[in-house]
């Protein structure tokens, strides 16, 4: 049920009794509607959010939610993204909880807050983990096809994110407050478009520079003066099926964070009471489904999993174990060999060591343990009478 243009004033309802109790206004009895003694025009909403869209949507977002911090604990890369997307993730759910909660309350002040607020920013913290995916795809190509070396990337597009989630967040307290005391929120809404802009604004760079990427590591596959520029040190990489799905995954949530970014700006253009805003299925379309497609993607394409090949296992942790058995088997059979070769030289050195002080090579590895003394150093002394050790 989307309004009820229709509505008719029940009598009995607190609100009219108030109404007629008070008809100097001198008591504000719009506290006392609800979605059944008002009519939806006269809400924050001029809808009712759909409990199966927005729960739906919640139920997205949860579980991502732990993915992302279940995944980072397997592979232990890529912490910047996986806080960037956790936050966002954790922000979506939030608000969608708010949604939920208005179905039943629309006339309720806090639910709203809530959703505007957190909605609005969530995909700013996706947006910075993906820019800090773009220094590990330019290493893996080569840094000679990228006009901005990789560690300059995060350099130019984190600050520019965070000056976007300042403006937003500041932006929507703004609006905030004025609401809840029956102000005009236009101050906080030209704040959060400014922010909202701003992102718009470094994706679209961030985007061309891409572009530009793809072009010239494309170029490179040749040769120059008998020079390959695409590195060579990531072939394996570059040509497992995991990693071209990552490609894959990080240009599409790219480009559907870019897509959501632009219908906010033209929704909170138009004002609380725009067509945009005042139409649940644009919000649905193009805000919900937009972002959940974005989280989705690189949730089964996680770039902590897809670089596998790039890895170094570490001594005693098991990275990867469960998706790649057998690598995982032949890699801790060359760990043992590896140790079984260290403590054969160990022993060697110590046997040597043993030789040469006539000490037991048993007794001789065992530090400080039965070793024999020392002598002190020999005095030798000149016909001059002077001497030294």
């Amino acid at each position: 049920m989307d309004n009820n243009t229709n509505f008719k004033f029940d009598p009995s309802s607190q609100y009219v009794q108030c109404v007629l109790a008070y008809p100097d206004n001198s008591v504000d009895c719009a506290s006392y509607c609800t979605a059944d003694a008002c009519p939806l025009d006269w809400s924050y909403w001029p809808y009712r959010p759909s409990l199966v869209a927005n729960g739906a949507f919640a139920i997205i977002f949860a579980p991502s939610f732990c993915w992302f911090l279940l995944s980072f604990i397997f592979h232990r890369r890529f912490i910047g993204f996986t806080v960037g997307f956790s936050l966002g993730n954790a922000m979506e759910v939030v608000g969608y909880v708010g949604r939920i909660m208005a179905y039943n309350d629309p006339f309720s002040e806090g639910p709203f807050l809530i959703q505007i607020c957190c909605l609005t920013i969530a995909p700013a913290f996706m947006s910075g983990g993906i820019y800090l995916l773009l220094s590990r795809i330019i290493t893996v190509y080569g840094a000679s096809n990228s006009r901005l070396k990789p560690a300059t990337c995060p350099r130019i597009f984190i600050p520019c994110d965070v000056l976007s989630l300042i403006l937003q967040g500041v932006g929507g307290g703004i609006a905030s407050y004025k609401t809840h005391n029956s102000e005009d929120p236009k101050l906080g809404d030209d704040i959060m478009i400014a922010g909202l802009a701003i992102q718009v604004f470094t994706l679209l760079i961030f985007i061309l520079l891409s572009l530009d990427f793809i072009v010239r590591s494309r170029r490179s596959r040749g040769s120059v003066d008998g020079q390959v520029l695409e590195d060579p040190t990531h072939t394996k990489l570059r040509k497992s099926f995991w990693f071209k799905g990552f490609l894959f995954a990080t240009a599409a949530s790219t480009l559907l964070i870019f897509t959501r970014s632009i219908y906010r700006v033209a929704e909170l253009s138009q004002g609380w009471r725009g067509h945009l805003i005042t139409t649940q299925v644009y919000f649905i379309v193009l805000e919900g489904a937009l972002v959940a497609a974005a989280v989705v993607v690189l949730n089964v394409f996680n770039p902590g999993f897809c670089f596998k090949e790039d890895y170094v296992m570490k001594s005693g942790k098991r990275i990867f174990a469960w998706m790649n058995p057998r690598e995982w088997r032949r890699m801790k059979h060359q760990r043992k060999a590896s140790a079984v070769v260290e403590k054969g030289r160990m022993e060697a050195n110590a046997r040597r060591i043993a030789g040469e002080e006539g000490v037991s090579p048993v007794l001789s590895s065992r530090a400080g343990v039965d070793r024999k003394p020392v002598p002190p150093p020999k005095t030798v002394t000149f016909q001059d009478g002077r001497s030294f050790w």
